[in-house]
């Protein structure tokens, strides 16, 4: 088998503009189970966005815009249905960068060949495939504009607006999330972010010139930069795909403007989707009722679905859209205030 037999299957994105969840997310929320879970969830996100004091944080975990979730969230950006963005590194450059670049990700099958594949340069995510060989076109697109920036250390977020210009300026990735949100000011961090593409782009660029100076990525400071968005807030909601990383991320800034002396809310609001089990310690399956017990997430209005991404979140998000709660929102660009360096207290 030939490997352009394998990569013509494209995964295509889910519309939510397309199809509208209220009438079958009204009727979840009179039965039982994460059925009714994910109803109480959606009104909640629903809630945030009708809430005109919350700036709301989208937290991504796992393979989601390779299994064709990215155009929600691209939705949900354009929409302004969203004000910060905390994700894995995956998701932002090796999905949402690299089909910003013009390439595709293709159906396959989870019971493939793996050994044949590994020979035709083809990368599988359970039952996706990527090319190899296009995702070593996007590590060097990654070190060309790290070769570009100012040498030194940047947040993730900084990074990730030059790739969004990037995109801009070669006029590509018109349905790219990065672009989108550069262009909207909306700030996306990556706290892991060598745990990616990027990292592969960030190593040729820092390759055979340690003692030079060179770009850098400061995961404190993209720690710092998301504290001060959460300072800048009256009050936040966390709608959280997956958990790991960017979950505790972003919860932890509650924490952080105590530590510096800032009194602010717990998150008032937080949503989480996981398929993970609280039961052995682990942190994408920690309940939202723990973190309260770190001042992290307000009770009351907080919910955990057990449910796999690619069947929940079309329909969180396809309910909220249809809804309109948020047309009344005003965007907070809070690009420009990160950019500025300074931080007024809601």
């Amino acid at each position: 088998m030939k490997k352009k037999t394998l990569l013509k299957d494209k995964v295509e994105h889910i519309d939510i503009t397309k199809f509208n969840a209220v009438p079958i997310i009204e009727q979840y929320s009179k039965t039982a189970f994460q059925a009714k879970n994910l109803a109480r969830a959606a009104r909640i996100y629903d809630a945030m966005l009708a809430d005109k004091n919350c700036a709301v944080i989208l937290c991504l975990a796992g393979s989601l815009f390779s299994a064709g979730l990215k155009k929600i969230v691209h939705t949900l950006v354009e929409n302004n249905m969203v004000d910060a963005i905390v994700s894995t590194g995956a998701i932002i450059v090796d999905q949402d960068f690299f089909e910003g670049l013009g390439f595709r990700h293709y159906q396959g099958n989870p019971m493939a060949d793996d050994t044949k594949l590994v020979d035709m340069g083809i990368d599988r995510i359970y039952d996706t495939y990527i090319d190899e060989d296009e995702l070593r076109i996007c590590d060097d697109t990654i070190k060309k504009i790290a070769d570009s920036l100012t040498p030194g250390p940047h947040s993730s977020r900084e990074f990730i607006e030059a790739m969004g210009d990037y995109l801009i300026k070669k006029k590509k990735g018109k349905d790219s999330v990065v672009r989108a949100a550069r262009e909207r000011g909306v700030p996306i961090f990556v706290p892991a972010f060598s745990d990616s593409s990027a990292g592969f782009g960030l190593v040729f660029h820092q390759w055979g010139a340690e003692d030079s100076p060179r770009v850098t990525i400061d995961s404190v400071k993209d720690f710092l930069e998301l504290t001060k968005v959460k300072i800048a807030s009256k009050d936040t909601g966390l709608l959280m795909i997956g958990g790991g990383v960017p979950k505790n991320f972003a919860q932890d800034i509650t924490v952080a403007a105590d530590v510096v002396g800032e009194d602010v809310h717990m998150h008032k609001y937080a949503v989480q989707i996981t398929v993970a089990d609280e039961r052995d310690g682990g942190l994408s399956g920690s309940t939202l009722k723990e973190a309260h017990s770190w001042g992290k997430v307000d009770m009351g209005a907080e919910q955990l679905v057990f449910s796999e991404a690619t069947v929940a979140f079309p329909l969180l998000a396809s309910y909220a859209y249809h809804k309109g709660s948020w047309k009344k929102r005003k965007p907070r660009d809070f690009n420009s205030i990160l950019d500025k360096g300074k931080v007024k207290k809601k």
